[in-house]
This record gives structure tokens, sequence and C-alpha cells, in this order.
């Protein structure tokens, strides 16, 4: 079992990562594999619904989308993390989401997910909640914790000091590690995964 915990600071080694790393060491507890994915600090363009991305080959804009779309089927979970921006996650985190999701959902579809988010005083909780977005619509399970997973501290130093903070990211991956080995033992078991209906999309606004 691998898990991808994508990092959507420009920092790479700041207070998100802090965050995830917590979450990585518990996991590693458990004998899981992670990688963390830095988005970096050069821009990200967001995506401009053209479309090409349905005729197989990837996004139109060729960069870190393109190369992580292609390794997704590695992995077995996402934990996305995010710093705090003006009550919401960082732009680069949501350019990157809105073009990976939108071109490889496929790919990420049924598997267990999670968001975590890092500030230094307000703006948590509705970052969290639009983290949450990408896998509510994207039928894959959400896993939570003890509390919002929510850490705060302006430097890593400080996110150190977080203990209810670091104990919720414990938490989130003991309850990761739990639902990833149901979800393999339901699978040698022989249990089926869900079987979707072919998609229906009604428009509010009709001719």
């Amino acid at each position: 079992m691998k898990v991808l915990l994508f990092n959507g600071s420009s920092h790479r080694a700041g207070c998100t990562y802090t965050a995830l790393h917590e979450v990585e060491k518990q996991l590693h507890k458990h004998g899981i594999e992670t990688e963390i994915y830095q988005v970096g600090a050069q821009p990200v363009a967001g995506c401009i619904g053209c479309g090409k991305c349905r005729d197989g080959n990837g996004c139109i804009f060729d960069d870190g989308v393109n190369t992580l779309a292609a390794r997704l089927d590695e992995f077995d979970a996402l934990v996305v993390g995010s710093p705090v921006y003006y009550a919401g996650p960082s732009g680069q985190c949501t350019a990157f989401l809105d073009r990976l999701f939108y071109c490889a959902s496929g790919k990420l579809k049924g598997k267990p997910g999670a968001a975590v988010v890092s500030c230094r005083r307000g703006g948590a909780s509705s970052s969290y909640d639009r983290l949450l977005k990408y896998f509510g619509i994207n039928s894959m399970p959400i896993v939570t914790s003890q509390y919002w997973n929510q850490v705060h501290g302006n430097r890593p130093e400080e996110v150190l000091k977080d203990e209810e903070g670091l104990q919720t990211m414990r938490t989130l991956a003991e309850n990761l590690a739990w639902l990833l080995k149901c979800i393999e033992a339901g699978r040698q078991a022989g249990v089926t995964p869900p079987q979707y209906e072919p998609g229906v999309k009604t428009n509010f606004i009709r001719e």
C-alpha cells in the first residue's frame, strides 16, 4: 500500500510539510509506503475548460499535473495539504488539483482521500471544506480525525508546539491505515468495488 501526500505549499519544508510529515511517520508505523509530492514555487496554470484532456492525452498545459496524473495508479490513497491564504487553500494547490481531477479523476475514484490545512490563526475550516470538495465529487471515501484536520503556526517550529494539531494528524493516519487495510482485506475476500451507473447530468436551465 502506498499513500500520496500532496504538499500544496510553495515552501518545501514549511508548516504544511510539517503536518504532512506527522501523517507520514504514523503511516510508516503500519508498513505503508508514502511519497510527498511538492507543488513547488513556480506558477501553476489553472484549468481553462478547453476539454483537450478528454482525448486521453493529458492536460494541454504539459507540466507537473500530467507527470503526476500518469503515476496515480501507483497510489492507494491521497492526502492533500495546503496552507491557508485568505481563508482558502493556496492558488497553486487549487489550480493543480482542478486540472488533476478534471483530467485524471478516474484514477482516483474509490480511493480514500483526506485534506490537511495549516494556518497562522484563522481560515482553516473554510480551506478544509474547499479541499474536501474534490473527494466528494469523485466517489472517494473521506478520511477524518478526532478534530478537523488542521495545524496552527506561522513557522514549522510553532506547528511542532501545536500538540492537539499533531495528534489530529496522527489520528488521521491511524484512520487512513485502518481503512486501507479494510479495503485490502475486502479485496482478498472477494468483495467487489462499487458498480456505478452511467453518469447523469441535469442542468438547471433547460431549453
